[in-house]
């Protein structure tokens, strides 16, 4: 069905722009009733939310890996120090990475 022939409220585009808000049961009820009319009969906005909601779960499944430990004190000053060291090196116009031998 071509998105010309809607006769809905909200355009494709619209639906698009509100989807995860939507699946999420954050908008009001008149707009879920807006989108769900809309989808009933429009195959791509039904393909579209299937993606979307596939994606959101897997996302939920995948646990993100913990942040490391904040470096201690001693270790972040002498990484600050390698730091200031090689701008200070480029300033001079030398390679702050020498090849080691």
């Amino acid at each position: 069905m071509e998105q010309s022939a809607h006769k809905h409220g909200l355009e494709c585009k619209e639906i698009f722009a509100q989807l995860s808000a939507y699946l999420d049961a954050e908008l009001p009820e008149a707009t879920c009733e807006e989108i769900q009319a809309h989808i009933t009969n429009c195959q791509p906005c039904v393909e579209f939310i299937d993606s979307l909601r596939r994606t959101v779960e897997l996302c939920h499944g995948h646990a993100s890996p913990e942040r490391p430990a904040p470096l201690n004190e001693e270790a972040r000053e002498k990484l600050l120090a390698a730091y200031r060291e090689m701008i200070a090196a480029r300033k001079r116009g030398e390679d702050p990475c020498p090849p080691q031998s």
